[in-house]
């Protein structure tokens, strides 16, 4: 790899133990040290020093720098990955049987309160819940501002005489 320059070829001879016998201690991983002894190696190769004089400090140089810069990715994706962690639900406990046949039962009244509103009345409600304007929707069901108040009125004591007979 490194036979085209012979220059290039004795420092790799001379200088690889050592580099990676450093990068080893400064990263504690000794994989890692590899990879970044390789990366050393191939700038060498690829950019050589221009000034040819002290090529260990050069070689010890920029290892350093490539092992910083691997430090401070690494640190940013830890950072990142608690980051992550921090905001995904915590897992709640398995709901109770009894209180999810009540919400079951509940959705099933609602659904049922609601398929008997026309689908003007329907679409209004579901509209207003989703937090659209009266404006927005007296556009979308072709009505004027001022009736969707009264419509919603309308709806909601249709649904709620719906839900009370289904209680009683």
């Amino acid at each position: 790899m490194f036979d085209s320059d012979p220059w290039v070829s004795r420092l790799v001879a001379a200088h690889r133990p050592a580099l990676l016998r450093y990068l080893v201690r400064y990263t504690g991983d000794p994989d890692q040290a590899e990879d970044l002894v390789q990366e050393t190696l191939i700038r060498l190769r690829e950019q050589p020093p221009s000034d040819r004089s002290e090529p260990k400090r050069w070689l010890f140089t920029v290892a350093t720098n490539l092992a910083r810069d691997a430090h401070r990715v690494a640190r940013r994706r830890a950072a990142l990955a608690r980051a992550g962690l921090d905001h995904l639900p915590t897992p709640s406990p398995a709901p109770d049987p009894a209180v999810q046949a009540e919400r079951a039962e509940v959705r099933h009244q609602v659904r049922a309160a609601l398929a008997t509103l026309g689908e003007r009345e329907r679409t209004i409600l579901l509209m207003r819940e989703e937090g659209f304007t009266h404006r927005e929707i007296a556009e979308a069901v072709g009505t004027t501002t001022g009736s969707v108040g009264t419509m919603i009125a309308r709806a909601l004591d249709k649904v709620a005489r719906v839900l009370a007979a289904e209680v009683a």
